[in-house]
């Protein structure tokens, strides 16, 4: 769909007149992919300020084919060092590319001296993030790609909950491993991430790598995942028992469900990121467990897993239509097990539109 990429660009082109360049040199290969359609692992773009006509799309020889199909509206330069091609180019012209940005937090310290050296009388100017705040507010086609993902996982976890995939004597790298299987089975061109799947004890670690740890009677199993659609990627965590719950473990269920349904009903748009997290998080505190629930709330995602806004209670800004975040409060009692709800949203205008469907209420396998 280059029409969407060239909104995207004109978008962009508004960024790069209040930094007051001439063209932003664009090297992160996942602003490169929103701003082109581009798939691969090489490229570089120069987008001028001014004049479509002048952007300039680089990529190697490996991907001529491929780039040929993706980014079929502008002009395409071969070469392996794509990034030096370009400002070479705009060397050649330095009156109409005077001052030209660059993601200076994308950018290595060897591969900007690399840049200055090349570039000769162009001045070189940091513009950081550019790119990433357009990115935070999607489109009706990227949450369409969303929801797919999200679809992905949840009728992934559906599979596995209905096979007995979860039981006694598996370890949590088959359930993982099964999981994603599923996942693709379902869509998924790849996991978002590594999956999280904690058993026992190990469900009171945050980010737990599966173990050969074998699922026992009695225990918490806590799964995060993610599907990737289209280069978009999906974020949920639910938490289920193995057998019959103690109280303990319903009791602290309930809280962090509480908690959770507290931390969504709270995304709305100009909604604070710093009260969002605080929604939830007050309800954990007020329990007596605010020292165990130990990361921030949520985060947005898109083209990638973790990406701006971040939901914390140093966060600063507010939420706006479109903007998709994680909601994600949990409580960590170590050495005995730990329970962390997650959904993926998408701000609406009355209510956040939930797209990680599946249930929330205990699950005992």
């Amino acid at each position: 769909m280059p029409e969407l990429q060239l909104a995207r660009r004109d978008a962009l082109r508004a960024e790069l007149r209040e930094a007051d360049v001439a063209a932003l040199l664009v090297t992160d290969l996942v602003n490169i992919r929103y701003l082109t359609g581009f798939s691969g692992s090489n490229a570089a773009l120069l987008l001028h300020a001014e004049d479509e006509q002048r952007t300039v799309f680089c990529t190697d020889g490996r991907y001529t084919t491929q780039s040929a199909a993706e980014v079929p509206d502008l002009e395409r330069v071969t070469d392996r060092k794509s990034a030096a091609a370009l400002l070479k180019r705009a060397a050649g012209q330095v009156g109409s590319y005077r001052r030209v940005g660059f993601e200076s937090h994308h950018v290595s310290v060897e591969s900007y001296h690399t840049y200055a050296a090349i570039a000769g009388g162009i001045e070189l100017a940091r513009t950081p993030g550019r790119v990433e705040r357009l990115r935070m507010v999607k489109d009706e086609t990227e949450i369409a790609a969303l929801r797919a993902a999200c679809a992905a996982a949840d009728r992934a976890l559906a599979d596995l909950l209905e096979r007995g995939g979860i039981r006694p004597g598996r370890t949590e790298r088959e359930v993982a491993r099964e999981l994603e299987n599923l996942m693709l089975d379902h869509g998924s061109t790849g996991p978002s991430f590594d999956s999280i799947v904690a058993a026992g004890a190990n469900s009171a670690i945050p980010h737990h790598a599966p173990t050969g740890k074998v699922l026992g009677p009695g225990e918490f199993v806590k799964l995060d995942f993610g599907a990737t659609v289209d280069g978009y990627h999906s974020d949920m965590t639910r938490t289920v028992v193995i057998g019959r719950p103690a109280d303990w473990q319903r009791e602290l269920y309930e809280l962090v469900h509480r908690a959770q349904a507290s931390g969504v009903a709270a995304v709305l748009p100009a909604g604070d990121l710093a009260e969002i997290d605080k929604a939830a998080r007050q309800v954990i505190e007020q329990a007596g467990h605010g020292e165990e629930f130990s990361h921030p709330l949520g985060h947005g995602v898109g083209l990638q897993i973790h990406e701006a806004p971040r939901l914390a209670y140093n966060a600063a800004g507010t939420l706006s239509v479109g903007m998709t975040v994680t909601v994600e409060p949990g409580v960590y009692l170590a050495g005995r097990g730990g329970v962390r709800i997650e959904d993926t949203l998408v701000v609406r205008e009355s209510a956040p539109e939930i797209l990680t469907l599946s249930s929330k209420e205990l699950v005992a396998v």
